[in-house]
């Protein structure tokens, strides 16, 4: 058998072929098209962005309301989308009313003909809160991985209607946003003898190289029903993991092995696969020409939400077991844990969650020699980059830090873990939860093991046994995760969930004073 990384990274086999999915570019038309919908993010403070995406270069018009029928309504003239942008464009609406149900509407006006407007994409976000009440929000990861892609007759990327029902405030996706690496093939056979069919377009047919190549992994996903529904009424937080670029992406990796790459230098895979995920997805975009991917987001007086990038400033995947600070084990980075120890530090807020395209405890390994995320399969003292998770983990019991939960995905399994120094080799730290999601419509994957340095302790794991063959989502074994913070009480609530919604696991947690 194949381990679970080759299994999670090389997909399905399958036959060969291409069927032509529904032409998406509009440029004959006479006024701009809007073929994805929009979707809406970041919600933090009054501040939420909006993004949508066209056919050809126009401006982003905006309209907001706090009420249906647009009565009372606050209008933006956005930016221009371009060729630049992949028809992108997002505005970033500020004013909110706290706690208030947002209903905007987004148009786009042609730059050659300011009369032709395109269709209204309407959505609608909940704003984030200034005097306390009940807060519910999702979290998962990975879409349309291993050659799973949107089988039409199955009702296509399903779990995104599962989760829209659930009526989340937001909901945060903790990477592998896409799959550049996993081409979707047109048919994949079932162990019971059926057929699932994928619907393909040329972008998916092979690896993601170009820029159009992994934008077109985006609007791949966007052709599907559920997901444009829930980006209308669902703002979201995203991460980014390795799949926006290839497996176990790290700057710097040889794609010398690779035969599937014509393009061998790394660095332009992923300049272009950090373009596209920031082109589409619904971010508040920093300055510079390479806006971090980490960021804050405040929701309310019982919740900050911290987004950590484990991707974009880490060393090269390695034994892990370097007993002092090099450059081989940097995995947040110096000036993303400084922020991160900062932003902690200053928050008022009853919970700090933070969410990581990582886990901390779970071996995920790269190969046979090497490790992809933090543990090293020791459980011995902190190394590798052990020693940047000790060091933060240290830092918050020292400035006395409470109420810190880390949710997270990767491993394409549901997971829930609690951290106790009485059961560790690494001791300054107070005791949390880690708890895992994935996957939303990809490869279901076999339980990994958990390194004992910092003491974690499985208390749930939905992982299926005993795989023989690749599982898809046709099995039903997809998960997300779903988070409830009473305003009266602070008690955090999280269950694990799978696809049909079916609660697995549920824990209430206490606020620690």
């Amino acid at each position: 058998m194949p381990s679970r990384r080759e299994f999670l990274s090389t997909g399905v086999t399958a036959a060969a072929g291409v069927a032509m999915a529904p032409g998406l570019i509009r440029r004959g038309a006479a006024r701009p098209g809007v073929p994805h919908g929009t979707a809406s993010g970041d919600v933090s403070g009054d501040r939420a962005i909006v993004w949508s995406c066209t056919d050809r270069p126009a401006r982003m018009l905006v309209e907001w309301s706090t009420t249906e029928s647009f009565q009372r309504v606050q209008r933006m003239r956005g930016p221009t989308a371009t060729a630049a942008t992949g028809f992108t464009a997002r505005a970033d609406l500020t004013g909110l009313p706290p706690g208030q149900r947002i209903f905007y509407r987004v148009q786009f006006e042609d730059l050659a003909d300011s009369r032709s407007l395109s269709d209204a994409a309407a959505g609608t976000l909940l704003a984030s809160p200034t005097s306390a009440r009940d807060v519910t929000f999702l979290w998962s990861a990975d879409t349309v991985g291993q050659g799973w892609g949107i089988n039409l007759e199955w009702g296509g990327l399903r779990i995104y209607d599962t989760m829209r029902r659930a009526r989340p405030d937001f909901f945060i996706h903790t990477g592998d946003t896409i799959y550049a690496d996993a081409p979707v093939p047109s048919e994949i056979p079932l162990p019971d003898g059926t057929i699932w069919r994928n619907l393909t377009t040329p972008s998916k047919s092979k690896v993601a190289e170009t820029l159009d190549e992994f934008r077109g992994n985006y609007t791949y996903n966007l052709l599907d029903a559920p997901l444009r529904r829930f980006n209308a009424e669902v703002p979201q937080l995203v991460l980014w993991d390795d799949h926006e670029v290839k497996n176990n992406w790290y700057p710097g990796m040889s794609l010398a092995g690779d035969d599937r790459y014509r393009e061998k230098d790394a660095r332009v895979l992923a300049a272009n696969g950090r373009r596209a995920f920031l082109e589409y997805s619904p971010i508040r975009l920093g300055a510079g020409p390479m806006p971090p991917i980490f960021r804050a987001c405040r929701y309310g007086p019982r919740l900050d939400v911290f987004a950590i990038d484990l991707r974009s400033y880490r060393g090269r995947n390695s034994a892990n077991r370097q007993p002092v600070a090099g450059v081989d084990t940097v995995h947040a980075g110096a000036r993303q844990l400084a922020w991160l120890k900062q932003a902690l530090r200053s928050s008022e807020a009853t919970w700090k969650v933070i969410a990581s395209d990582l886990p901390i405890g779970l071996v995920v390994r790269d190969g046979a020699a090497a490790y992809e995320a933090v543990a090293n399969a020791n459980a011995g003292a902190p190394a590798g980059r052990e020693l940047e998770i000790a060091e933060l983990l240290g830092f918050m019991q020292q400035e006395r830090i409470r109420n810190v939960v880390w949710l997270t995905g990767d491993v394409h399994y549901a997971a829930a873990h609690h951290y106790d120094p009485q059961r560790a080799r690494f001791t300054r730290f107070d005791p949390f939860w880690e708890f895992v999601a994935g996957p939303l419509h990809a490869g279901t994957g076999d339980a990994v093991e958990l390194d004992g340095t910092f003491g974690p302790e499985q208390r749930f794991s939905a992982a299926p046994r005993g795989l023989d063959r690749p599982v898809g989502p046709a099995a039903g074994l997809q998960f997300f995760g779903q988070v409830r913070i009473s305003a009266s009480t602070g008690v955090m609530s999280v269950s694990l969930h799978k696809l049909s919604g079916e609660s697995l696991y549920a824990v209430d947690l206490e606020p620690q004073h």
